[in-house]
């Protein structure tokens, strides 16, 4: 798996070749370009890490202010968010492309970007079998196909393994907290729910509606998940995980399976998720064993 990490950033291709292009995005629609894109706009972390994934990190002239990976998209011009965007400075920079996240509240600033003339690629990756997809995708948009193809294999090598490594595992309820106030978590059609279900998880918020809801600690409690996992917004264990050992009768407190991952690795769809699951299933991995340990029994899938 080391590398995988060490080789998916890769050095940048070689200039885009002419010719046009067509790719479908997310959403369903197609991005047809005349050539390769020379100048490409990225409005969400995890298309900018994408992009130069794939290759195309060479062709990224302004990202949003949250692009912080790799070190390189530090030092290029930032345009602010999808939701308070500098249209006049994203204009200046004249791109052949602008890719942006459609479920991050980026819709109305699609519908902008559209009515200027632009070519929008949508995101939304909902399976981990996107990334790679959305590799490929990018590649071909920005004529780095080859290094993008490179990505994608390696991509689904490593999580093929994962799957491999973790099949027929007991499974554990697992309850994942984004946020505290307001309490959140994720449903079943979030990425990181299929990161739970590849460790052997289940998502005791899975069936609910919305992709990132708000649920009540009563919720929770019912639920009685075996762990916990939160996100916070750093490396530190955020104090607000530590608020649920008041509630001693929970599984996840009882068991001493309270843990952080950071969000850049398990809320941003790319390819260091993988690392974000080498993590979440570690936890699941220390769980089963303390059950063990104590006799606990499990279901198995």
């Amino acid at each position: 798996m080391a590398a995988l990490w060490a080789g998916l950033l890769g050095t940048p291709s070689a200039p885009a070749q002419a010719g046009a292009v067509t790719v479908t995005d997310d959403s369903g629609r197609q991005v047809a370009l005349a050539q390769p894109a020379g100048r490409i706009v990225s409005l969400a972390p995890h298309l900018t890490e994408l992009l130069f994934a794939a290759g195309a990190g060479a062709r990224v002239v302004g990202v949003d202010q949250h692009s912080d990976y790799p070190p390189a998209a530090r030092h290029i011009t930032h345009l602010g968010s999808a939701l308070q965007l500098d249209l006049e400075r994203l204009l200046a920079l004249q791109p052949d492309l602008v890719v942006i996240w459609q479920s991050g509240g980026g819709a109305a600033m699609i519908d902008k970007l559209q009515s200027l003339g632009l070519s929008v690629y949508r995101s939304d990756p909902r399976s981990l079998g996107d990334i790679a997809t959305s590799l490929e995708r990018l590649g071909r948009l920005a004529g780095t196909e080859a290094q993008a193809a490179r990505a994608a294999q390696a991509f689904r090598q490593a999580l093929h393994e994962l799957r491999r490594q973790h099949a027929g595992k007991p499974r554990l309820r697992v309850f994942y907290q984004i946020w505290h106030r307001p309490l959140m978590t994720v449903n079943g059609e979030h990425l990181i729910s299929a990161v739970m279900d590849l460790c052997g998880g289940d998502n005791i918020f899975a069936d609910l509606p919305t992709l990132a809801p708000q649920v009540s600690t009563e919720a929770v409690l019912v639920a009685d998940p075996q762990v916990i996992i939160a996100s916070g917004r750093a490396v530190e264990r955020p104090e607000w995980l530590q608020a649920w050992l008041k509630w001693e009768a929970l599984a996840a407190v009882k068991q001493e399976s309270l843990y952080v991952i950071h969000p850049d690795i398990i809320q941003r769809h790319t390819p260091r998720i993988l690392q974000g699951a080498e993590q979440m299933c570690g936890y699941l991995d220390q769980v089963r064993r303390k059950l063990d340990s104590r006799g606990a029994g499990m279901p198995k899938r």
